[in-house]
């Protein structure tokens, strides 16, 4: 049954809007509440719910009422305040938490906020579980009244034993190298300079000056030429990027060059492969990636003997066929890298120690590593859309994905999609030629709009 609540990433939408209005930011404390409860039935101990968040003007507001509920129905809460969500994954794993929940929307505005919920294992919650939880949210929601706000207190250390974590899986350190980071005024934006400057790296901070309303603004994985800029300014050897809560993060190249979560996949891949950590259970090396990476990927990774396995958007079925295969390496062209040695989610900061690290031990350059990689001209073009229809309805613009297939053939590839988190359809086309691609995609586009527009 499709969830009403829950997208590919949480509960997302506009903050003080439903459903993240006070009542059912509330209702979903407290059926999070019940559902930990069930889990610990029969234990003497309830174990505590872990709680973060952005910096978004109304994360505050929204992890009081988040607590409330928790606590109306008898489950304690530990607030870490301002952190990722790969820190709220890894702290939730290793704690005495039987939950974990981020108020984050990523890379969306500073209106727009969410909840991401974990699991004590570190992972996102099921599909499943997730509908189990909308139904008792609508029940909770209809029972009306409810008690003040609960009064949160940040724990200071609980940051720290995250960055300790991160620093443990670096082999290489940074002396000598010269950083940019850009944290998209998020949460990693008293972190990152932190973290790599206590491994040596001199480091030179863009975005890392939050004030609740500027989160992602011209800045971040969203805006890299900001990060282009500085670097290039700096002489940095190279700069990294992330969105609001850095679970994503984009790279850029002493270059200028902007190095995505393909190119990144690759080297860490060859990294791997170089140290026979590659392989999965048994059936080769393997990469697990999204429907949107670059052809340039595929053929790369092929070219070094390692395949490449397709999932539909979103970075928690990629970690679902990642622990299927128990493929080490997946991620997004997006910046979603996951480590699944390391983590249970898509890390940012957790990438760019890696690259470091990769850089630092073979000497080479985020240009070197990455100059291998054909990239082929690749449009996505964001539709907003006022209703959704199955794309298999819809025969305009059925009629311009197969002659835009026909056109392309092996050297090309067309994805047409709705997105999980907005009202938007997504339209990627991929092929030899930018004057191609951008022809067949804004054929396709004006079908959509034709259709869904009106």
């Amino acid at each position: 049954m499709a969830r009403k609540l829950f997208g590919t990433d949480g509960i997302r939408g506009v903050a003080g809007e439903y459903p993240l209005d006070p009542p059912s930011v509330h209702a979903v404390g407290r059926a999070l509440g019940l559902w930990c409860l069930r889990q610990h039935r029969g234990s003497s101990s309830i174990g505590n719910v872990l709680v973060g968040m952005d910096t978004r003007e109304s994360g505050g507001w929204i992890a009081a009422e988040l607590a409330s509920g928790l606590a109306r129905v008898g489950v304690p809460v530990r607030f870490a305040g301002l952190i990722t969500t790969p820190g709220v994954a890894y702290l939730t794993r290793t704690g005495d938490f039987v939950a974990g929940v981020m108020i984050s929307a990523s890379h969306n505005p500073f209106q727009d906020n969410g909840i991401k919920i974990f699991g004590h294992s570190g992972y996102k919650l099921p599909d499943a579980t997730e509908h189990a939880l909308e139904e008792e949210i609508f029940s909770l929601i209809e029972d009306g009244a409810m008690p003040p706000a609960f009064p949160l207190v940040v724990e200071e250390q609980l940051d720290q034993r995250y960055l300790d974590y991160l620093a443990s899986t670096v082999s290489h350190a940074l002396h000598g190298m010269t950083v940019v980071v850009d944290c998209g005024h998020g949460a990693a934006s008293h972190l990152a300079a932190a973290l790599l400057e206590r491994l040596g790296a001199r480091v030179h901070s863009v975005g890392c000056a939050p004030n609740g309303r500027n989160i992602n603004l011209d800045c971040g994985v969203l805006h890299v030429e900001l990060l282009a800029r500085t670097v290039e300014e700096t002489g940095a050897g190279a700069g990294f990027a992330f969105d609001g809560d850095a679970d994503r993060c984009i790279a850029v190249a002493a270059s200028g060059k902007i190095v995505d979560g393909d190119h990144v996949m690759l080297v860490c891949a060859r990294d791997l492969l170089h140290r026979n950590q590659l392989n999965g259970n048994g059936h080769g090396p393997v990469v697990v990636a999204t429907v949107m990476s670059n052809l340039g990927l595929e053929k790369a990774l092929a070219g070094n003997g390692v395949g490449l396995v397709r999932t539909p958007v979103g970075d928690k079925y990629v970690l679902e066929e990642m622990l299927r295969r128990d493929a080490p390496l997946g991620g997004e062209q997006s910046g979603h890298i996951i480590f699944l040695k390391h983590a249970t989610t898509g890390d940012g900061l957790l990438t760019a120690l890696t690259l470091l690290d990769i850089m630092a031990s073979t000497g080479k350059s985020l240009d070197e590593l990455t100059s291998s990689m054909n990239v082929y001209p690749q449009k996505l073009v964001n539709v907003r859309v006022q209703v959704r229809r199955p794309l298999e309805e819809l025969d305009a613009v059925r009629r311009e994905i197969r002659a835009a297939e026909s056109e392309l053939g092996v050297e090309g590839r067309v994805l047409v999609r709705f997105s999980g988190t907005e009202p938007l359809a997504r339209v990627m086309v991929e092929g030899p030629a930018m004057e191609v691609v951008e022809t067949l995609t804004g054929r396709i586009a004006a079908a959509i709009r034709a259709e869904l527009c009106a």
